[in-house]
């Protein structure tokens, strides 16, 4: 038997998937972090719960759901959240937001403090930091970004601040300059965020979700793009009407292009492209 026809046949065979487990699955994850998982990527989640249920040595995904389940605050459940989360993101992505906050930042008072609450593996956290300190006099001083996602390894990664070139071409190369070092030896092609521009930064993982936010703190800014076309309408406003009690007044809200929140809530109104002001 040559050694492709002996591969195949010692692949171990995946848990079986029972006829409502999609849709149970879809259920839980709703529940637990407000994403809507469509019925178009069935077969996607199809495949990875059967493969979170053969990672606990499980024969059906039932019981991986069961577990999950019965034990709510079980170390699996940041397994099963993270396995359906998606963390497109780029340095400076939507170039025109970042000309808005630093012309906004420029006319607020200090202490200036801005949320990045989807900030998946930091390029956006980082953008803003980047552009609070161009725009900002004394930018060390009472100059804040919280970065939060709900993903935990999204979040670990934004905390090492480490990106390959390829990754960082969005950054001008002044900025590159400024406030990244270049790796050598086994990291030549890789760059790294320098601590003052870390420093600015607070990291943690939050689920927007929550019944509480660990945030004590108002915000001038928040960022949340491309993030709420995950959640239905309901959810969408629950969380538009839960940021207004976390911003200043006049505070601005940054959203994706895809994203229109006009007729969802009085709390904020649309002031521009993709830019809404908290009334």
């Amino acid at each position: 038997m040559s050694s492709l026809a002996q591969s195949i046949f010692t692949m171990p065979v995946l848990p079986e998937v029972g006829h409502n487990d999609f849709e149970r699955a879809a259920r839980m994850l709703h529940k637990r972090a407000g994403i809507v998982l469509g019925d178009h990527k069935r077969e996607m989640a199809e495949r990875t719960l059967a493969m979170r249920a053969r990672s606990m040595h499980l024969d059906q995904v039932q019981q991986y759901l069961d577990h999950l389940e019965m034990n709510p605050h079980s170390e699996h459940w940041e397994t099963f959240v993270n396995a359906f989360t998606i963390n497109h993101t780029a340095f400076f992505r939507e170039h025109h937001h970042f000309g808005v906050l630093a012309k906004f930042a420029r006319s607020r008072k200090k202490p200036f403090a801005v949320w990045s609450c989807a900030s998946s593996t930091g390029e956006e956290p980082y953008s803003i930091a980047m552009t609070l300190r161009e725009s900002c006099p004394a930018p060390d001083a009472g100059v804040t970004v919280l970065a939060t996602d709900i993903d935990t390894r999204a979040i670990a990664a934004a905390k090492e601040g480490m990106y390959s070139l390829e990754r960082a071409k969005p950054v001008p190369e002044e900025y590159l300059r400024k406030y990244f070092q270049r790796g050598t030896g086994r990291r030549a092609g890789m760059v790294r965020v320098k601590p003052l521009l870390r420093d600015m930064i607070q990291f943690d993982v939050l689920n927007l979700l929550a019944s509480d936010w660990p945030v004590n703190q108002k915000f001038d800014a928040i960022f949340c793009r491309n993030t709420m076309i995950y959640f239905d309408k309901a959810t969408q406003t629950k969380i538009l009407e839960r940021f207004a009690t976390v911003m200043k007044p006049g505070g601005l809200l940054f959203v994706g292009h895809s994203e229109n929140f006009t007729y969802l809530t009085k709390a904020f109104q649309l002031q521009g492209q993709t830019v809404y002001v908290a009334c």
